[in-house]
């Protein structure tokens, strides 16, 4: 006999439960990844030069992620300039567990990515530049689509805009004057708290 049968009711729904990704400590990244290399042509007297780009992309797979563009003559210094400017581009991504807490487009110049929080155990359902810039701030389960020009670059930088504009649930209900569990799924919320709470932590 079926819990439905003995009650009457049907059985509640379990809330999902999201996992908090781990903590690093100030300063211990990943390695960095290549977005994309170009090589681009500079007409001079004489003929033509041509140098290298590169897109790199830094995380410390918990909450922080950065985007560098390097160019130089060699390949090998243009991802160490790009590493290096992705450095000094880190930011602090708000998430909740192992998403992100609240759905937000991302843009830049023709690039649009959608980014959509996603349940426990769904992954990165994301491609090209947009998975690669997920995964190294330590997203683990969220929904990307894009939705305006292919070009890597644009795509890149799109998302990074998209993190950016993430906001927090509780600097929302300050600046509201409502309480966040009457915006926010309690999923994402609890998510939310016990992360910032293993972050007070560290």
């Amino acid at each position: 006999m079926t819990n439905m049968e003995k009650t009457g009711k049907p059985p509640r729904k379990q809330e999902s439960h999201y996992p908090v990704p781990r903590v690093t400590e100030p300063g211990q990244m990943r390695e960095s990844r290549v977005v994309h290399i170009n090589r681009v042509a500079k007409v001079v007297k004489g003929g033509r030069r041509f140098s290298f780009t590169a897109l790199v992309v830094i995380g410390d797979g918990a909450g922080r992620v950065g985007l560098g563009y390097g160019k130089a003559k060699e390949v090998p210094l243009a991802i160490q300039k790009g590493t290096e400017e992705a450095k000094r581009n880190l930011f602090s991504v708000a998430l909740a567990g192992s998403t992100i807490v609240h759905q937000v487009l991302g843009i830049n110049g023709a690039g649009r990515v959608l980014l959509k929080p996603a349940a426990p155990g769904t992954g990165v359902i994301a491609g090209g530049a947009a998975r690669i810039i997920l995964e190294e701030a330590g997203i683990h389960d969220v929904l990307a689509k894009s939705l305006g020009s292919s070009n890597s670059i644009n795509v890149a930088r799109a998302t990074i805009n998209g993190l950016k504009d993430l906001q927090r649930p509780d600097e929302i209900a300050r600046r509201r004057g409502i309480p966040a569990e009457s915006f926010v799924p309690k999923g994402l919320l609890r998510a939310f708290n016990e992360r910032k709470n293993a972050q007070g932590a560290h």
